[in-house]
């Protein structure tokens, strides 16, 4: 049986919320939210663990303090990328995939990981796998006036028959020339969301660090081009939010505020 591990990325520092993993929301740490939702995956999936990655002994004390799964890893890591590829590298007995789940996004759906490690161990073809939603023509117009204030928000993706991705964009990718006569015939649009949340087998993540910086991810600002760059083939998974909030990381005070209302709203999760 292969193993899987989920590792959440944890750095104490952050430019905007100094102590970001500690902040409580909704009255329990981010970081213990996050290491909940990691748990309850771990325990419905076979042959899975999870970990929190740190480089800071107020995590360490946090995680010890709650009975979590932690390790330290270098404060030289620049990305959570780097960290799960820290961690790997410590392990003796290293897992076959490995689960990105940044110890900022306290609002990730559970069925969004575990479709991860699913479609990994369904797969005889994948090296990265991430999710996606089709978003409908309410949702698309929405994320064209958010791309007027912040236009690098929000990542989209162009997909093939077999679910691979072709190309990610921060413009809004595919151009659509029949809009008006497309709106009429489907109520989902073809513009297809990336949700950042990655899954790689083990030897992906070795190569990754071993290539160089391609030129579209360096244009794009997107990591996950460089797997395309280099032909290596990136497993699609689509995924729903179940009629819930959708939300990503949490970078600034109005983000804590925002988690806050959608768990007041939606609820919390059944783990």
């Amino acid at each position: 049986m292969h193993k899987t591990l989920i590792v959440i990325p944890a750095r104490y520092g952050s430019t905007r919320l100094p102590g970001k993993p500690l902040i409580k929301i909704a009255g329990r740490e981010m970081l213990l939210r996050v290491a909940d939702i990691a748990n309850h995956v771990s325990k419905h999936q076979p042959q899975c663990d999870y970990v929190v990655a740190t480089d800071d002994e107020r995590i360490v004390q946090l995680c010890q303090q709650h009975q979590v799964p932690c390790m330290m890893t270098s404060p030289k890591c620049s990305s959570g990328t780097e960290r799960c590829y820290d961690v790997l590298q410590q392990l003796t007995d290293k897992p076959d995939f490995i689960v990105n789940l940044q110890g900022d996004n306290p609002l990730c759906p559970p069925w969004f990981i575990s479709g991860l490690i699913e479609s990994w161990r369904a797969s005889s073809a994948g090296e990265v796998f991430t999710p996606y939603v089709d978003l409908t023509w309410q949702e698309l117009d929405k994320l064209r006036e958010v791309k007027k204030i912040t236009p690098f928000s929000g990542t989209t993706v162009q997909v093939n028959k077999d679910q691979h991705a072709l190309t990610f964009s921060k413009n809004i990718i595919p151009a659509i020339r029949k809009e008006a006569d497309m709106r009429k015939s489907s109520e989902l649009s073809p513009v297809k969301r990336h949700i950042g949340l990655y899954g790689y087998t083990a030897k992906a993540l070795e190569a990754y660090f071993a290539l160089p910086e391609s030129t579209y991810e360096n244009c794009e600002g997107l990591e996950q081009m460089r797997f395309l760059e280099n032909a290596m083939i990136v497993k699609m998974v689509p995924v729903s939010y179940q009629g819930r909030t959708g939300m990503s990381g949490v970078d600034s005070p109005e983000d804590i505020e925002r988690a806050q209302a959608i768990i007041a709203t939606d609820g919390e999760y059944e783990l």
